[in-house]
């Protein structure tokens, strides 16, 4: 297999009380009840026809404060580290972050979201809707994290991967 190289383009920004990294949530769990604002491009504002009907949405954005990568990564919830894939670590091979936020109003180019753990000025790079029977799971095993997943709601950023 040859490695190839994909272009994308951002559609909008995410407007966030979130200047920096350092305490910031590290996942919506942990950053519930706090807004912010998407804006789209002008050019993307047709594409929200009948999200309204939706409470949630999965926003891809990029890490564009991130630098590097590497292969093995500590996360913020153990003390271990961990191939980068068993991770949601920033610096990744392809910077790409997912988070499902709850969607309270659109109004022309802008959606108004809930449990914001994104920094301020993230590029965003799509938008789908949240869909329970297609995005759930009945079953999941969660590896590593089954020890530490209480804490994700408590667990704030810190310096590592600035």
């Amino acid at each position: 297999m040859t490695e190839k190289t994909y272009t994308y383009h951002q559609i909008g920004t995410i407007k966030s009380p979130h200047k920096e990294a350092k305490g910031m949530p590290i996942q919506p769990s942990s950053a519930r009840g706090i807004k912010g604002e998407i804006e789209l491009l002008s050019k993307y504002s047709d594409g929200l026809k009948d999200l309204d009907g939706f409470s949630h949405i999965i926003v891809i954005y990029d890490f564009n404060k991130s630098t590097g990568f590497s292969l093995q990564a500590k996360p913020f919830l153990d003390d271990k580290v961990h191939g980068v894939f068993a991770t949601r670590a920033p610096q990744r091979p392809n910077p790409i972050g997912i988070s499902v936020l709850k969607l309270n109003a659109i109004r022309d180019n802008r959606l108004f979201v809930e449990n914001v753990d994104m920094m301020d000025e993230t590029p965003i790079l799509d938008i789908k809707p949240y869909v329970s029977v297609f995005d759930g799971v009945d079953e999941e095993i969660i590896g590593w994290l089954s020890e530490h997943i209480d804490d994700a709601d408590f667990k704030k950023a810190d310096e590592r991967f600035e």
